[in-house]
């Protein structure tokens, strides 16, 4: 028997909880934002009204504010969406316990056990939680119902606000291979330059591609990506409130002036490993790969990443890795408007203690020295706050934070 599968997203989530407040500001063109009177000051969320006249989320207010001169702004009030979030959760947990956060506005739900106790109509209880959450709580959700969570995922972007979309062994084909292979999950910018180079636009396209030359051409992952366009996934929904380990850590920022040679890059970049590091000790995990992501301030990006001999959770070894990939790919001379360090191929502290042992005992004493040094460094932040203790090469300039986001869509701020 097929599963029963919904993703439920939160429609416009920043903004629809903000005209909460606002009610007499819905029929207008309404953003929330970063600081407008700093350089991090960046759309975060729009309403209906705002789409209509090409707002972009994570564009900069003034080139938005050029295409819709009548933009309401308002700041935002994270406390608010994290409270909004449980609440949206705490309905869908009263349909089934198999609920699954993806980030702070989706959810995954299995109601393959449940729906039974709920009339049994799939298309049914999507409305009738999308009818709660609009009555109890003012806010819209669109939720795609399938077969697996990729479709599902498909399904509540398919048709917005308010909406729900069914996609069945039946139709998916008809509703889902038409699409942009870009919209499929996981997909990201380099994956679908690769397919591009071999004429795959479309979800279709990808699943009619031979999949043995895929194997070949982009290895796993190509063929993983296959099978989502084939309707092949199988992963499960996490029962609520259990915990998922992050697939990377990441740490931003927006410097409110604009880096430039190598000292100041290097205060930067170790600042954020800093950071990342001392969550992925939180998580009890460590990284066998860093990638480092650099903006100048005409807002073009370059990427690097690359695999480490040893993993690590040490944020000297995370920024050095950071920072040979930027000796590697960047003229020190040139100005930088933001930095994103970001911890890949994470792996249990408890698996990356057994590839310690390939060490010799000195290097492997050293490191359990360094690691302690850390911890109590984590142990002092925790008692004193995160300001007590800090790198001595950090930036004498206060930056602008931007957490970044998960892989695939992982949304959130910070990176886990």
């Amino acid at each position: 028997m097929d599963r029963i599968i919904f993703h439920c997203d939160l429609n416009s989530f920043y903004a629809s909880v903000e005209l909460n407040s606002h009610a007499n500001l819905r029929h207008l063109p309404v953003a929330v934002c970063g600081n407008p009177e700093s350089r991090h000051g960046i759309i975060l969320a729009k309403n209906e009204p705002a789409k209509a006249f090409g707002v972009k989320t994570a564009d900069t207010i003034w080139k938005e504010k050029k295409k819709c001169p009548a933009l309401v702004l308002l700041p935002a009030h994270h406390d608010q969406y994290r409270e909004y979030s449980h609440k949206v959760n705490g309905i869908y947990q009263q349909y089934t316990d198999l609920v699954e956060t993806f980030g702070i506005d989706e959810s995954w739900l299995d109601v393959t056990g449940t729906l039974h106790l709920f009339g049994g109509d799939a298309r049914t209880l999507a409305d009738r939680l999308r009818a709660r959450v609009r009555d109890e709580l003012g806010l819209t959700i669109s939720v795609g119902v399938s077969f697996n969570k990729v479709f599902a995922k498909l399904g509540s972007d398919y048709k917005k606000p308010d909406a729900t979309t069914v996609i069945s062994r039946e139709n998916y084909q008809q509703i889902v291979w038409p699409l942009p292979v870009t919209d499929l999950l996981y997909v990201g910018h380099a994956a679908a330059g690769a397919f591009e180079k071999f004429s795959i636009r479309t979800i279709g396209d990808l699943a009619r591609f031979d999949r043995e030359l895929l194997f070949r051409l982009l290895g796993k992952n190509g063929v993983q990506l296959h099978d989502f366009a084939c309707g092949l996934d199988t992963s499960p929904v996490a029962p609520a409130l259990q915990y998922t380990p992050p697939k990377s850590v990441g740490n931003g920022l927006t410097f409110s002036r604009n880096l430039k040679g190598r000292v100041e890059i290097r205060a930067g970049i170790t600042q954020l490993a800093d950071e990342v590091a001392s969550r992925l000790r939180r998580h009890r995990m460590k990284c066998q790969g860093v990638s480092l992501s650099i903006r100048d301030p005409g807002f073009r990006d370059i990427s690097r990443q690359q695999r480490l001999s040893v993993p690590t959770f040490l944020a000297r070894e995370i920024a050095q890795a950071a920072m040979g990939l930027a000796d590697s790919c960047w003229n020190m001379e040139s100005p930088v408007r933001a930095l994103t360090v970001t911890a890949i191929y994470l792996l249990p502290e408890e698996d990356a203690g057994a590839q310690m042992n390939l060490w010799s005992a000195g290097l492997e004493q050293r490191r359990e020295r360094l690691e302690k040094l850390e911890g109590v460094m984590d142990s002092i932040r925790a008692k004193y706050g995160d300001g007590a203790i800090t790198p001595a090469s950090s930036p004498p300039f206060q930056g602008t934070g931007r957490q970044s986001p998960p892989p695939g869509g992982m949304k959130s701020y910070p990176q886990d």
